[in-house]
């Protein structure tokens, strides 16, 4: 990866939050599409997708990070990345609201949040917050989001449904 690239992000949004991840992590983007179940599967792993013949686990962001569920719509994406939550590559797909745009953060800065201890909050998938023209863009660390600590950690909490989401 060159350092142009490790500065490059994608954004995307899950209600009116804007998210990104590094670029060099995504594979593609896909439209919407249902998820085949995986049996006893947590709430927040939809199911598994077929790309091209490879079975993809799809993710839902919102459940995992305790955010309400929602339908589907027009917007909605799914981001494939990948992902090293235990140090070997990993390919999932994860629903978004929407995906936005490939950017570079104003003056290529992400500033650290600074909050580790404080209310109980658990920052690990959180690097840092920059910004786009001006509008904050919260940075994840896609490794860390699906390590199966901090996923454990992050199920303590409830998801309260908005409306019923589609598989």
């Amino acid at each position: 990866m060159t350092k142009t690239e490790d500065l490059t992000y994608l954004t995307f949004g899950l209600n009116d939050d804007r998210l990104a991840i590094p670029v060099g992590r995504v594979r593609e983007i896909l439209d919407a599409r249902p998820a085949s179940a995986l049996p006893n599967a947590p709430a927040y792993v939809l199911g598994h997708i077929d790309l091209r013949g490879v079975p993809i686990p799809m993710i839902d962001l919102r459940r995992l990070l305790s955010m309400p569920t929602r339908a589907d719509d027009l917007a909605t994406r799914l981001v494939v990345i990948e992902v090293q939550p235990a140090g070997k590559p990993v390919i999932v797909a994860i629903r978004t609201d929407r995906v936005h745009e490939v950017a570079r953060f104003d003056d290529d800065t992400v500033n650290p949040l600074g909050v580790e201890g404080l209310l109980n909050w658990d920052s690990r998938i959180v690097r840092g917050i920059g910004h786009i023209g001006g509008t904050a863009i919260t940075l994840l660390d896609p490794d860390v989001l699906l390590k199966s600590d901090v996923v454990a950690d992050l199920s303590c909490n409830p998801v309260t449904p908005d409306t019923e989401a589609l598989p």
